[in-house]
């Protein structure tokens, strides 16, 4: 499970679906719906937000944002607490470098001309809306 810190328009589109899904896989564990994955560290951060579910479903609208200005049909019904509106989530820069390399690595081997694309021209790396950037390094719940 990966739910990126970084803005969805630098996923590709196998990463735009995954994430996708995996975000719906995320929102399940938080409402309790499932037993598997319970334990995952990258729901550390939202299960740390005063409302959960309100934090993983204004997550799940930036990514159907993007899924539709990309004219993917991207079913919004699943969105548990849609139009909610969330506190912000710190990450640090540290956590965003390494997504980013990390993100880097999966394309340069999945898809280089979405590497190469207008998406990855950026002096600073865009954040889903969800995040504020903070100084720091890499998050201690992630496993590099």
């Amino acid at each position: 499970m990966r739910l990126w810190s970084i803005h969805p328009s630098l996923l590709d589109s196998k990463g735009l679906v995954a994430c996708w899904r995996e975000t719906l896989l995320a929102q399940k564990v938080l409402a309790g719906h499932t037993r598997g994955y319970r334990q995952h560290p990258q729901l550390l951060r939202f299960r740390e937000q005063e409302d959960p579910l309100a934090s993983i479903g204004c997550y799940l609208q930036g990514i159907h944002a993007e899924a539709c200005a990309r004219g993917y049909n991207f079913d919004a019904t699943k969105i548990l607490f849609p139009h909610t509106q969330a506190s912000k989530i710190m990450v640090t820069k540290g956590q965003v470098d390494f997504e980013i390399q990390h993100l880097r690595k999966k394309l340069q081997e999945r898809d280089p001309q979405w590497l190469e694309s207008s998406a990855w021209h950026y002096s600073q790396p865009p954040l889903n809306a969800l995040f504020t950037l903070i100084p720091g390094p890499i998050a201690e719940w992630e496993r590099p």
